[in-house]
């Protein structure tokens, strides 16, 4: 029989799942979000047991804590993010099917894929101030009351509904009327054909005209560092980097949550590529090649994808040249 002290240690463990996603959302990093919440958790095993059984409610503390370190992580996130070697993307999820073993830990500490994580939703996010953010995704996503916000973000609960308000219209005024899953699968099926084909034309025909592709490298592979803008100038691009790129497997994979693209070389992802789908084209591509962001992603399964064509040795990936 369990004692109560082991029932509340299992009870203080079985938040994690909780705080990881909610300090995915926040922070749009993984690595952070990990950080973030082992240090909430150091926190509490650094009370003492009578500080402990003082706490009405262990989640409660666990998420206020996580949540204060998230905010203290985006103030400084800002300054780090001027310093970044071109764009700077949120770090892109597989499914849960596919998470690596290098980074799986309990499986209870897997993101839940759901529209909040989807990458246009998380750029969006990255536009607001970081108690905007906090309140918003708290209040707005995970429907914490304003008083519990409150008492993370370090203002009154009028001002965190009014942070929450400003950050909800960011969102709307951003968002666009989302494809089906189908349908956006399809059409990165058909775009990643054209690519291996290296037809510019069935590419652009697949863009939006006003099409913008973003590329994170983080200063330690190539990477286009500027926004790549409208259909013939993305395409013609890719098919640029296609000749530069030999020995690449495409392959169709979820990417947080959406249908997306991974280049692999020599069965090692090199770039994660996710999509925002808007009146049928493709309007939206973040090209993820920063080791650091890929480290959740599997390496191939056999039999799986097929090579672009060309040699074996490559130059870059996807968006994998500077420009």
């Amino acid at each position: 029989m369990n004692t109560p002290s082991e029932l509340d240690a299992s009870a203080v463990a079985g938040e994690r799942r909780q705080l990881v996603n909610v300090a995915y959302r926040l922070l749009g990093s993984l690595a952070e979000a990990e950080d973030a919440v082992q240090e909430a958790y150091a926190r509490w095993y650094a009370l003492s047991r009578p500080q402990q059984e003082a706490i009405a409610s262990p989640g409660a503390w666990l998420t206020t804590v996580a949540g204060r370190i998230c905010l203290d992580v985006l103030g400084s996130a800002r300054a780090r993010r001027e310093r970044y070697v071109g764009t700077w993307i949120p770090e892109p999820l597989p499914d849960h099917s596919e998470w690596s073993s290098v980074r799986a830990g309990d499986p209870a500490d897997r993101i839940t894929l759901d529209e909040s994580v989807n990458m246009a939703f998380l750029v969006v996010l990255e536009s607001m101030t970081p108690a905007e953010r906090v309140a918003f995704v708290l209040h707005d996503v995970f429907r914490y009351p304003f008083a519990e916000v409150a008492e993370i973000v370090g203002r009154t609960p009028a001002a965190c509904r009014q942070l929450a308000s400003t950050g909800r219209r960011r969102v709307t005024a951003a968002r666009t009327p989302a494809a089906p899953a189908p349908a956006q699968a399809g059409l990165v099926r058909h775009f990643k054909e054209a690519w291996e084909a290296k037809d510019i034309e069935a590419l652009v025909g697949l863009l939006d005209p006003d099409a913008t592709m973003n590329a994170d490298g983080g200063g330690l592979v190539g990477t286009v560092l500027r926004p790549v803008e409208g259909a013939e100038a993305i395409a013609a691009y890719l098919i640029h980097i296609a000749a530069k790129a030999p020995g690449l497997t495409l392959l169709e994979r979820t990417v947080n949550g959406l249908p997306g693209l991974v280049a692999q070389h020599t069965g090692v992802p090199v770039t994660v590529a996710a999509f925002e789908v808007t009146g049928g084209r493709i309007s939206r591509i973040w090209a993820v090649r920063n080791p650091e962001k890929l480290r959740a992603w599997p390496a191939a399964r056999r039999g799986s994808g097929h090579p672009a064509p060309g040699g074996s040795q490559p130059a870059e990936g996807p968006a994998g040249e500077r420009g």
